[in-house]
Parts: C-alpha cells; sequence; structure tokens
C-alpha cells in the first residue's frame, strides 16, 4: 500500500478492483482544512478517464504493470497476433479491445503490450509513426491563404487530413495520439 500523497503522473494503482494509471495529481493543503490529493486517472481496463479526490490520509494498492515488446504478425479475424521478440510466444488480442490502435498498425511493427498478472491489458504504440499515402485528393487551388488540407488514406486505410502539397506516395509521420499529420519523413 502507498500513501495517495505519493502518486505521480505514469504510476499505477489499483482501486475498488480496478486498475489505474495516474494522469495528474495535484496536492492541496489549505490553512482550515486537511491535505487532500485530487488524481486524473485513467481505467487500463475500460479506458475511461476520471478525476477523484482522495483524502491525504487515504492508501492505495501499488500496481506494477508488466511491458513486453512485442511484433504484430496478422489479423486473425476476431483478434491480433502478437509475437514475443524473445520467447516467440504469441498471443491473441480481441480486435473490440484495440480498435483505435488497429488504425496504426501495419505487419511486423514493434509495441509494447502491457499486462497485469497475466491479464493483457493493451498495446502501447509508437508516439508518431510513418505512413505511405496510399490515396490523396487533389490539391484545389484558391483558398489557401490560410492551411488548406485535404484528405487522404494511410497504408493502412485510416483517412487523415494533409498539407495540400502532399501527394500519393509519399511517407507521412502521424500521431497515434489524435491521428493527426505530423510532418514528412
Amino acid at each position: 500500500m502507498i500513501s495517495v500523497t505519493e502518486l505521480r503522473p505514469g504510476m499505477s494503482f489499483q482501486l475498488d478492483g480496478n486498475l489505474y494509471t495516474v494522469i495528474e495529481a495535484n496536492h492541496n493543503k489549505t490553512a482550515r482544512s486537511a491535505a487532500n490529493v485530487r488524481v486524473k486517472m485513467k481505467n487500463l481496463r475500460s479506458g475511461g478517464i476520471t478525476e477523484r479526490t482522495f483524502g491525504g490520509s487515504e492508501k492505495v494498492a501499488r500496481a506494477h504493470i508488466e511491458k513486453r515488446k512485442m511484433q504484430y504478425l496478422y489479423d486473425a479475424g476476431g483478434s491480433l497476433v502478437f509475437m514475443d521478440n524473445e520467447t516467440y510466444d504469441q498471443i491473441e488480442i480481441p480486435s473490440e479491445n484495440l480498435k483505435w490502435e488497429m488504425n496504426f498498425l501495419k505487419e511486423s511493427d514493434e509495441v509494447e503490450i502491457t499486462s497485469y498478472e497475466g491479464e493483457v491489458l493493451g498495446v502501447q504504440l509508437p508516439v508518431n509513426v510513418p505512413f505511405k499515402v496510399i490515396e490523396a485528393e487533389q490539391a484545389v487551388k484558391g483558398d489557401t491563404a490560410t492551411g488548406a488540407q485535404k484528405n487522404a488514406v494511410i497504408e493502412t486505410g485510416f483517412q487523415i487530413k494533409v498539407p495540400l502539397f502532399i501527394d500519393e506516395g509519399e511517407t507521412v509521420i502521424v500521431s497515434t495520439v489524435d491521428g493527426k499529420y505530423v510532418g514528412r519523413a
């Protein structure tokens, strides 16, 4: 057990049977009231983000989240197959748990699989990933005074907005956090 005053961003803990990771932790102590800690946390199983205020003397159970580098092999219909690079063990993760991540996964990509006591929690992708543009709209001449953008489709089939100068066949860098164009590769 650890005191809530020790919580820092990135730490994982268990509370009421759920696993959370700390996004923000703000300590507040006023002259009249006892200290409290306001924590913005992400549920590692559902992905939901909540805020909660703890009393300064409360304790939570620390959770040790395992991270293993694995390689994405293929889509097996209802699940995605990953292989451990050291032991060559393969695991399958249901596709419905990785809807967002599937937009940025290419075969043989290396990702981090997070797990807790044998339960697979999810996949952590690199923040910025290069992709080839397989389809891009034609640039429209005219109102280009402000950063005009057009639609493009990357090799995974995900649609993004890119600047007008990006053409089909070019490689662009896409953020896996929000799915936006970052720059040319």
